[in-house]
């Protein structure tokens, strides 16, 4: 057995080192004792892996840019209805300091229409000198009801690629 040991021995040294050898395939040919790769069914596939993470990351990039714009309109829509707030506070502050007779409401705020009267031209020019967009062109209404005092102001505007909105505040002088 020794002696069949060191032939053994002496013909490897005399090949050589061989390369470890892998399992068989199961789609080898028959009868090769090779190992096929399977590299041709994988080509490609991480390119098309690294493609579809681009695709979902820049969808979900244009959704937050969408988010912001639609943060960025909200927040200028607030803007415009907190200044149209303080203005039609301002002129209801001015009917409480007034005579406050249905009358003389009427005569000095509502005027004719709804958009007259010597209290309502000097309201308005602080009305047109703030950047409230759309408001020369929709100038705001007042109604003063004279039974029971109560009084209507209503404060349009117009944003940029919108529709008119309005701002309504009711109180009661008497």
């Amino acid at each position: 057995m020794k002696a069949y040991a060191r032939t053994m021995m002496a013909n490897a040294r005399q090949q050589g080192p061989r390369p470890l050898s892998r399992a068989p395939d199961s789609g080898a040919k028959p009868g090769c004792g090779r190992a096929q790769p399977r590299l041709r069914s994988q080509a490609g596939s991480m390119l098309l892996e690294a493609f579809i993470a681009i695709l979902i990351f820049s969808m979900g990039i244009l959704a937050i840019v969408g988010m912001q714009a639609s943060a960025i309109k909200s927040s200028a829509d607030a803007g415009y209805r907190s200044e149209a707030s303080l203005l039609a506070n301002e002129l209801i502050g001015n009917m409480w300091v007034s005579n406050r007779t249905a009358a003389t409401l009427q005569t000095n705020f509502q005027g004719i229409s709804g958009t007259g009267g010597v209290g309502y031209t000097s309201w308005y020019s602080s009305v047109q000198a703030l950047p409230l967009p759309g408001a020369a062109a929709n100038p705001p209404t007042v109604t003063v009801d004279p039974v029971s005092g109560l009084v209507q102001v209503t404060i349009f505007w117009q944003a940029p690629d919108s529709v008119v909105h309005n701002y309504t505040m009711l109180a009661q002088i008497q």
